[in-house]
Order: structure tokens, then sequence, then C-alpha cells
């Protein structure tokens, strides 16, 4: 199926990004602008997705009319328009909590347009049909999520902003070494031309080379142990809307890698990849679960958290199976949707602080007078530990199905304690804040952020348990999708 549909959720967030330099300075009029842009164009993405999945079809835009290789490819199958569905959802949550913040940094000029160009790269890396288009999204998303954090009024924001922009540049070098590598032994950079080519060609020099670099590069971007020390404090410094967009959709764009790795571009070198995704899995479990225990702050334990839950996800990957992508798929989905809850959470009682801190030791205490948000954070912490009825469960549920029937035991048994561990960092950081007393708590007299989007967010939390089936379904077609790479190659080259 050939539509320019595809092209608009890319297209829209540039131009809304631009025009948002020429409107009046008032930050008011650019926030709904912005937030208009991002509804606008989540709105196209889901109906992407709604068609690439009722009819069975991706939907393929070749830049120019030109065909498949010779041309820039953008392609909605269900992997990528599902991806796309997800990250633009974070972004419209990320800006109506920025609109509800009393952070000053949301006042900038620039800072819903950069916004705006971080939901660029996130949809762009999902729907583009080339490696090197890949990469320039990714660096776009580099520039806006440095930026965003470098502005940031936290203290460690410029040096958060370095550590960020560097392991970041490090990563686009090991993609650019990746795709020279497979320009030079296969003369394409178009995926579906790469994939049918490293299929008939699994033995060039380069190709070893190049899923190296891959993998080191998305390592990187997700923060998988030990490439995750940029993460705790980017986190930690970025503002809190920047920062759900980061540790929700961006975090993911690694995993998308992976995917794409072994289902689309090395399916027969696939086993190995995976074989070392399990096991930085299992590691980023217990590293990331017993580091959210011991950190200092709420934010950072997030940060931690999130190293924790990719790593759920890498060992799904990892196993390879149709059962075990399905609850990849899943996993992602709902993560984004817990993450950016209990993110905004912490950004709320932070807020309250006349210091703008989520340190423990300056907030115990502090949400005795916010019932509100620590109902709505109990219950996202409750989905992050997998409790019914919220869609975490559904998460680990799948997740441990499948592990069951691949027969994965032993990374079942630490899955099992991984799990444990998220309870006790989660219900330590509920009672610190909420339930103990503290002569320490630094409260301000200004209202908190809103609560609107985390409120939003617990909602689709719940019902999403409760009602798992339109996402199962997504999950299982998405999966059978994967399950088969000559559907994707045939729909870019034809024939």
């Amino acid at each position: 199926m050939n539509s320019y549909l595809v092209f608009l959720p890319i297209l829209l967030p540039f131009a809304g990004a631009t025009l948002a330099m020429l409107l009046p300075s008032n930050h008011r009029v650019r926030a709904f602008w912005a937030l208009g842009v991002a509804l606008v164009s989540f709105s196209i993405t889901a109906l992407i997705l709604w068609r690439v999945w009722q009819s069975g079809e991706p939907i393929v835009f070749q830049g120019g009319n030109w065909a498949a290789p010779f041309g820039i490819t953008l392609m909605a199958d269900m992997l990528g328009a599902f991806m796309a569905f997800m990250a633009q959802l974070v972004l419209v949550m990320g800006i109506i909590y920025a609109i509800g913040s009393r952070e000053g940094v949301v006042l900038y000029p620039t800072f819903y347009p950069l916004v705006l160009m971080m939901g660029v790269g996130l949809t762009g890396v999902m729907l583009t049909g080339d490696i090197f288009n890949m990469y320039v999204f990714i660096e776009l998303l580099l520039i806006s999520g440095t930026v965003l954090t470098a502005i940031s009024r936290h203290r460690a924001g410029p040096e958060a902003a370095y550590k960020y922009f560097y392991l970041s540049l490090l990563a686009s070098w090991f993609l650019l070494f990746a795709i020279g590598s497979l320009y030079v032994e296969y003369g394409t950079l178009n995926m579906a031309d790469l994939a049918a080519h490293i299929a008939v060609e699994a033995d060039a020099p380069l190709l070893p080379v190049a899923i190296i670099f891959f993998f080191a590069a998305f390592m990187v971007k997700s923060a998988v142990f030990p490439f995750h020390f940029w993460q705790p404090d980017l986190y930690t410094a970025a503002p809190t809307a920047v920062a759900v967009i980061l540790s929700a959709a961006v975090s993911k764009v690694g995993v998308y890698g992976f995917l794409r790795m072994t289902t689309l571009l090395f399916v027969g070198q696939a086993e190995i990849i995976r074989a070392a995704l399990i096991i930085l899995g299992l590691v980023g479990i217990l590293y990331g679960g017993f580091s959210a225990i011991g950190t200092h702050d709420a934010k950072r334990m997030l940060a931690y958290s999130s190293m924790a839950q990719i790593g759920f996800i890498l060992v799904a990957v990892g196993w390879g199976t149709a059962p075990a992508l399905m609850a990849a798929i899943i996993f992602i989905f709902n993560h984004a949707l817990i993450k950016s809850a209990l993110m905004m959470l912490s950004g709320i009682v932070g807020s309250r602080s006349s210091k703008r801190t989520t340190s423990f030791r300056l907030i115990t205490g502090m949400g005795k007078s916010m019932p509100y948000s620590g109902a709505l954070f109990l219950l996202g912490g409750l989905a992050l530990s997998g409790i019914p009825p919220t869609n975490g469960f559904i998460s680990k549920m799948t997740l441990f199905s499948s592990g069951i029937d691949a027969e994965r035991y032993i990374s079942l048994a630490i899955l099992g304690v991984a799990s444990i561990l998220t309870l006790i960092y989660i219900t330590r950081a509920f009672m610190r804040i909420w339930w103990q007393s503290s002569d320490t708590a630094d409260v301000a007299t200004r209202m908190p952020d809103h609560a609107l989007a985390p409120t939003l967010l617990i909602i689709l939390v719940i019902v999403l348990g409760i009602w798992a089936e339109p996402l199962l379904a997504v999950a299982q077609s998405t999966s059978a999708w994967l399950g088969d790479p000559s559907l994707y190659i045939t729909a870019v080259l034809g024939g």
C-alpha cells in the first residue's frame, strides 16, 4: 500500500516546530500550538496503525517516486507503526504535563519547538526504511534531548547533558561505522534491500564488523549495562516533561534496533545476537534493580528502574519465539505508560520542594499533603511491579508464559527475583514520600505541577489491565509479521 499518509507524522511536528518559532513570544500560545500539532500527528499515527493492522499490508512511501532501493523509503509495517504510536502518545502526554508544569524551563521560547523536534526524531526512527536516515533521526533526537537537558535549572543539568551528548556521539560513530561497513559490502542502505543481500551473501568479511558496531550503538541508546552510566544523571537533571519522553520513549530506540537486527537485517546471525541480549538483559535487570533500591533520589531510582525494565524486554527479544516477541511488544507499550506516569508524579512531588529536587532526603514526608498523587503513584508502582489489575500484570504474565513455553527456567528465576526487587524499591519510595514523617522536608508555598497527564496515564494503565484484548491482538499481529522477514522485503522492493 503506497500512501503519503506515512510521511505526515514526521512532517507535521517538523513544520510545527519551525512555525512555533514564529508565533508570539507568549509561552501559552506556543504550548497549546505544540499540543495541537502533537495531537494531530498522534491521530494520524493511530490511523496508520489501524489501517496497517486491519489490512495486513504495510504503508510504504517512496520519496520522489524513486523505486527502492534508489530513493528514500518510509515504511509503516506493524512494528514501525506500533512503535511510532507509542512514541507519539508519550510525546502528547509529556506536552500536557509541561503545560501544567511550574518549571521555569517550559517558559523558554525554544522549549516546545525542541520537544516537537524530539517527536520528529522518534517517529522518523520508527518509520524510516533506510539505515542512514535512521542515523539522521537519531542525531536529531540527540541534539534536541541534549539542549533540553542543558537548559534545565537543575545544577547538574549541563554535566548530564555533556555525558549524554558525548556517549550518544560515540554511539553515532558506531552507527556510522556499521552503516559504512554494510555499504562497502552490499552497495545499498535500504533495509529491505540489505536484508535480501545479507541473506544471500552472509559470508561478507565486513558483516561481523557491522553487527558488532550496530549492537554497541543500540546498547548505548537503550543504556544497556555497561553503557548505562549516562542515564541516571540525565533523567535526574532533565526537566520532568523531557525526562518522561527520554525514559519512556527514547530509551526504546535501542530496543527497536535490536528487533530490526534479529528479525530483518541479520536473521541468519540472530542466534548469537539473541544469546548476548539474554545475558545483558539479565545483568541489567539485577544491576538496575539493586541500584534502584540503594539510590537517593526518586527520579534517579526510576532511571535505574528503566534499566531493569529494558532488561526484561531484551530477555524476551533474546528468547526470540513468537510468544516472546509478542510479550516484548506488550512490555514496551505498557512500560511507556507506567514509567511516564511515575516520572511525572515524582516531578509533581519535587515541584513542591523549594529547591525543586526529588532527593529522598528533602521530599520524605512531603507527600502527606498530596494524597491524590500518592494514590496515583501507588497504582503506578503496582503496575511496574506486575500486580493485577494493572497493565503491568499483563506484561509480566505474557512474558513469563512465553518463557515457560521456551523452557527458559533459569532466566525465569532471575526475572522472578527482579520482580521482587521492583516491589521493594517502589514500596520504599512510596513509604518515604507519602507515609513517613520528617523534619527535613523542604516544602515551598507554590502550587505543585498539574496532575492531569499522570491521571490520564494511570487510567490507561488500569483500563489496559482490565481490558487488554486490543493490545494483545495488535502485539500478536506484530509478532506474526516479524516472524517472516520476506513480507517486509517484498512490501518495499516489490515482486
